[in-house]
């Protein structure tokens, strides 16, 4: 019985020491760490939805209404644009053209998929969304530049595509609010990115290491980088990355304004901060036109009729309105108003 006794204990004693020394040195340090920085957020779709009093969405007065007659394009797109080709649909198309499975916008989703397969509004996100158009069940679809992939598959197809910058937003990148580091240089993100710089106080920041994240490949986001970068990324395997502080990428406005979070900030880029008024300038050095792309052999000629009218100055304003930056051709008469 005394054996027995003393080998309970003996257990219970071990694994009080186990469970101590993971909670100092994993459970502690990660609660105390910056790695949240780059948690996925989903947008919430319900603030955008079109034709809704209470919808977060750019409003204009538009010389172009679709009626009900019309054949009216299907839009889609990137999560990071779903304000714009939403405010696009409230702008210019009629009431009742937004329809839902069920009658209601259901919030049990996270690509909306209850948006019926009649409504002019789409939200499949980047990949399902591109492959729709291409397939030809959507007309036109925001995004930022398509893939390398996503271009040969729609080649493979048989598809021509075109695509129409239509605005720009700034590609970043960012971290927990409490991390000390404001800035980097594009070179020091490169070397972050290929193992080069692993800890922050390599950069000016606290002594713990860097934890750089990476998006799902063909989504907007992970295609920007990847061009950044000049080459698919791969990161070394390191488990001890997640003790440390994370840094992560986005596009400006989907950040900043989707899913507004006081918990994390936008880093400079060589000195220069990603805001709209260096985005018009020119001087933030990550600025990248996005775009609407149709197929070329689309016979719908509501389909070119709206890509006018959101180059159009009324559409440019849309956009600035909504959040982003209009093409530069039209910036300075835009300010000027």
């Amino acid at each position: 019985m005394k054996r027995q006794i003393m080998a309970i204990l003996s257990i219970v004693l071990v694994a009080t020491l186990v469970n101590g020394f993971i909670y100092f040195t994993v459970t502690k340090r990660v609660g105390n760490n910056f790695s949240d920085a780059s948690q996925r957020k989903m947008i919430d779709v319900s603030r955008y939805l079109p034709f809704e009093e209470e919808s977060d969405l750019a409003r204009v007065d538009s010389s172009l209404r679709f009626s009900e007659g019309d054949d009216l394009p299907v839009l889609d797109g990137a999560a990071a644009l779903v304000p714009v080709y939403a405010s696009v649909i409230d702008n210019c198309y009629p009431k009742g053209s937004v329809t839902y499975e069920g009658g209601v916008f259901s919030d049990d989703n996270y690509y909306g998929e209850n948006f019926a397969d009649d409504s002019v509004m789409q939200y499949q996100n980047t990949i399902r969304g591109f492959d729709a158009m291409v397939d030809g069940s959507v007309d036109l679809f925001f995004t930022a530049h398509p893939s390398k992939e996503q271009l040969e598959s729609a080649a493979e197809k048989g598809v021509e595509l075109e695509l129409v910058p239509v605005g720009l937003e700034a590609f970043v990148f960012f971290v927990n609010a409490k991390n000390p580091v404001d800035g980097l240089t594009a070179d020091q993100i490169r070397e972050i990115y290929t193992g080069g710089i692993t800890y922050w106080n390599e950069v000016g920041g606290p002594s713990r290491l860097i934890n750089p994240l990476v998006r799902i490949k063909g989504s907007g986001s992970q295609t920007m980088m990847e061009k950044f970068m000049g080459k698919d990324i791969v990161l070394t395997h390191n488990p001890w990355k997640i003790l440390g502080g994370s840094i992560g990428y986005s596009f400006r406005y989907y950040l900043s304004g989707m899913v507004a979070d006081d918990g994390v900030k936008m880093l400079e880029v060589d000195g220069v901060y990603p805001d709209a008024d260096n985005i018009r300038n020119g001087s933030y050095p990550l600025t990248a036109s996005f775009y609407v792309v149709y197929r070329k052999d689309n016979t719908n000629e509501k389909v070119k009729e709206l890509v006018e009218w959101i180059l159009s100055d009324e559409g440019q304003k849309l956009i600035e309105e909504c959040g982003y930056v209009a093409l530069p051709r039209l910036n300075e008469k835009l300010n000027a108003s």
